[in-house]
């Protein structure tokens, strides 16, 4: 089996025709790292090219999921993000590339031929909905939580999969809030194909899982490939594209550089707290005023 930093990939032992990638970094909550999203391009392109797979559970080890990139160094210090320049001059099409490469790398999940299943529990939040949202299907704990918060701020998922997976109004709904929702409420929206308590979530994902691994490869392939063709006609790519470079420009105007001297000035997590309280964030003038008066105090970049 290949070797990874922030993930495995094994074959179930009882069904070696299930896949099991497992994202592993419970220690830091399965936060994504530069590494993650190539790892699970090539956990994929492993299974893909294994004749005896013909499903792929991605599951994260520990109590969650994923808790989105993992950014409290980040933000709270001076280093550079490789898609957040503030040394020099913004060049979009840097950001671009280098946020288009991790949304292609998730992307293979969907890519993937064969067909990929999320089990959720704990959270999958941020960029790890992201991920959950790029496989095939959603299995979810009822007390599990999925949602993208930093659209407050900071942030827009790249993969645009939010529209696709619930339709305008729902998506709509969560953009403009920033909310997460319990896999319960995944379920009455039509966003979880399955929605278990807990203590049932293995079973259930296994039982999905097997019931899709007794296909023939080639029909799992021809099926995937019919549904993702419509995704696409609607426009996927276009989506994406768009969603990517406005990314890139939540953490860069006034509103998102607000959002990164106020984390390094009083901690990311404070940062995170203002950001989901409902309370309102500084715009425009006064996002610019509050970021010259936090740079004075000797915070942000030289």
């Amino acid at each position: 089996m290949p070797e990874f930093k922030t993930l495995r990939i094994d074959q179930d032992p009882g069904e070696p025709r299930i896949a099991r990638l497992l994202l592993n970094r419970p220690e830091r909550l399965n936060a994504i790292t530069d590494d993650t999203p190539r790892e699970i391009r090539a956990a994929v392109e492993w299974a893909q090219e294994n004749d005896d797979v013909h499903v792929i559970v991605v599951e994260g080890a520990g109590k969650g999921f994923c808790g989105g990139y993992d950014l409290v160094a980040y933000a709270e210090n001076d280093a550079e993000h490789p898609c957040q320049q503030e040394s020099q001059p913004w060049d979009p099409m840097v950001d671009y590339a280098c946020m288009k490469r991790n949304t292609e790398d998730f992307m293979s999940l969907w890519r993937c031929t064969k067909p990929t299943i999320a089990k959720v529990h704990g959270a999958a939040v941020a960029g790890g909905s992201d991920i959950a949202l790029c496989c095939d299907l959603l299995v979810m704990a009822e007390d599990a939580r999925i949602g993208y918060m930093p659209t407050r701020v900071w942030g827009c998922p790249t993969t645009a999969m939010w529209t696709y997976r619930l339709g305008p109004a729902r998506a709509k709904q969560l953009m403009f809030t920033g909310d997460v929702i319990t896999g319960t409420t995944a379920g009455e929206w039509g966003l979880a194909n399955v929605v278990v308590p807990a203590s049932d979530l293995d079973a259930a994902a296994q039982k999905l899982a097997a019931r899709i691994a007794g296909v023939p490869r080639g029909h799992l392939a021809m099926h995937k490939l019919v549904v993702n063709q419509v995704m696409l006609t609607m426009g996927l790519e276009q989506s994406q594209t768009m969603a990517t470079v406005f990314d890139g420009i939540t953490r860069h105007n006034p509103e998102g550089l607000w959002f990164r001297r106020y984390a390094q000035t009083e901690g990311f997590k404070p940062a995170v707290e203002w950001r989901d309280s409902g309370r309102p964030i500084p715009e425009g003038d006064e996002a610019r005023a509050l970021i010259r008066e936090m740079e004075g105090k000797g915070k942000g970049p030289d």
